[in-house]
């Protein structure tokens, strides 16, 4: 019988004889002419490439990282991390789990089928019930619905650890079926939980969180900077990079940075005469204060569209936020053309949102969409597609549990708590969304920052250099005089 490594060897003959760069749609041609698996032939194939692209996953997720690559060192490996800012959040991730016991009761039905036979499953599911049980105990005792620990609980993982050795032991043996699929994905999720225990320390919380659903046990990496200094170091060297990496000692801090590191800023490629930043000091979005922003931050927003016609994008902090200046605006100003981000929006949506903005003559648009959203960056409107761009706010990320943890973790550390868990991350949206009015040399438009905070120093400071030309404008009459003058000069 021909096997898999039967015809991979003439697949990858075939593929590198005739083709120079490989990417997906190559992959899938020839895995289906040799009937190959697609992905691990794509493995198999990046053994003989110079550079391999890929998400950050595949170097920094210790539960999907790439083993053949990134199990050992090795100094002939260089890695390049674009978007770095991103990896922040993102590692977050990678180093968090949690495990829910919502679906052990249907996972007792399931085996309770056959009793006797599967007699080791259901005593290993009941007693990893309890050690959820225990877990919560305190919690409903005292009536909560949450709590942290510094410490693992020992007793739950084993319970976790006890029943992943006898699902292993039924899945090698059960054929594919909805039940084999049920029992599989509980089984990810209890090696999931494992996996990222092994990792757990100082810089971890344990989380348990009670709902109608059940228990949920949660394990949140608060800093996992270590972790992806010592991914870096496999590898002979590393470059990581963005436009927004600022400030560069936070993001040095954050994202692993070793006492030999170095660190460069370039200036800005684009003519800062080209961009116009206007910071409006009348304008309070703190949240008690939001319901009275609405008239002058509609009042702005017009007085920037009218300096020139053109397509405009306006950000706010959240989906209530940017609907109540949307409804304001449209309310005022029925006649001008609208486009709004929804919270869910497919492909499609995504599609005809950024295709409103492909006639700035004949039909401009102004955009809403939410800071830090799916089009906070990675689009591209280039020359007259956007010439200008409203922030609404400084970009905090709302309050919740995990963020205060944050903070504290930082407090306790660095004493810069606050910083590292809302205002640096916020800022960093704020950039994100600015970065998109000039994407060329030839473009040219406004920044308009509509939040007073902007001026003080916590988040002046924090400014990357090429904004440190900026005005203020502290009324209505200032900002169409600075709008008007901007765009005569050009």
């Amino acid at each position: 019988m021909v096997g898999y490594y039967d015809r991979l060897k003439p697949a990858l003959k075939d593929l590198l004889t005739h083709e120079h760069q490989i990417t997906r749609p190559i992959i899938e041609e020839y895995a289906r002419k040799h009937t190959l698996d697609p992905f691990e032939f794509s493995l198999d194939a990046s053994l003989f490439c110079d550079i391999i692209i890929g998400d950050y996953n595949y170097l920094f997720d210790p539960r999907v990282h790439l083993t053949r690559y990134f199990e050992v060192e090795n100094p002939d490996n260089f890695f390049l991390i674009d978007e770095a800012h991103n990896l922040v959040d993102r590692s977050r991730d990678m180093y968090s789990t949690d495990l829910t016991s919502e679906p052990i009761k249907n996972l007792i039905k399931i085996f309770s089928e056959d009793k006797e036979k599967n007699k080791n499953i259901l005593t290993k599911l009941r007693s990893l019930n309890r050690a959820f049980n225990a877990i919560a105990k305190p919690l409903k005792d005292e009536h909560q619905t949450q709590a942290e620990y510094l410490e693992e609980n020992e007793k739950f993982t084993k319970a976790v650890i006890n029943l992943n050795k006898v699902l292993r032991k039924w899945l090698a043996k059960a054929k594919p079926s909805e039940t084999s699929d049920t029992v599989l994905d509980y089984f990810f999720q209890c090696i999931s939980y494992t996996k990222i225990n092994e990792y757990f320390g100082p810089n971890y919380r344990l989380r348990v969180l009670l709902n109608d659903a059940g228990v949920t046990v949660r394990l949140f990496c608060m800093d996992p900077s270590t972790f992806l200094a010592d991914t870096l170091n496999l590898g002979g060297g590393a470059v990581l990079f963005s436009a927004t990496l600022s400030p560069m000692d936070y993001y040095s801090s954050v994202l692993g940075d070793e006492v030999d590191s170095l660190k460069y800023q370039l200036d800005s490629p684009f003519d800062p005469k080209n961009r116009e930043i206007l910071i409006t000091s009348y304008i309070d979005t703190r949240y008690n204060q939001r319901d009275q922003s609405i008239p002058k931050i509609v009042a702005s927003i017009k007085r920037l569209i009218d300096g020139k016609r053109g397509n405009y994008l306006i950000f706010a902090p959240s989906n209530q936020y940017l609907q109540t200046i949307y409804d304001a605006f449209h309310q005022k100003y029925p006649e001008i053309n609208l486009v709004k981000q929804e919270s869910a929006m497919n492909d499609d949506a995504r599609a005809d949102f950024l295709h409103a903005f492909d006639h700035p003559d004949t039909k401009p648009v102004l955009g809403f969409a939410l800071l830090g959203g799916i089009f906070s960056e990675g689009i591209d409107l280039v020359g007259d597609k956007l010439i200008g761009v409203g922030i609404v706010s400084v970009g905090l990320p709302g309050l919740n549990h995990e963020t205060n943890l944050i903070r504290d973790y930082f407090d306790e550390k660095n004493g810069h708590g606050f910083e590292y868990a809302y205002q640096l991350p916020g800022l960093n949206n704020v950039f994100q969304a600015a970065g998109h009015l000039i994407r060329g040399t030839s473009d040219k438009g406004i920044i308009l920052l509509m939040d007073n905070r902007f001026i003080e120093n916590r988040y002046h400071g924090f400014f990357p250099k090429s904004w440190y030309s900026n005005n203020i404008v502290h009324n209505l009459n200032e900002l169409i005089s600075s709008v008007k003058k901007f765009w005569q000069s050009k």
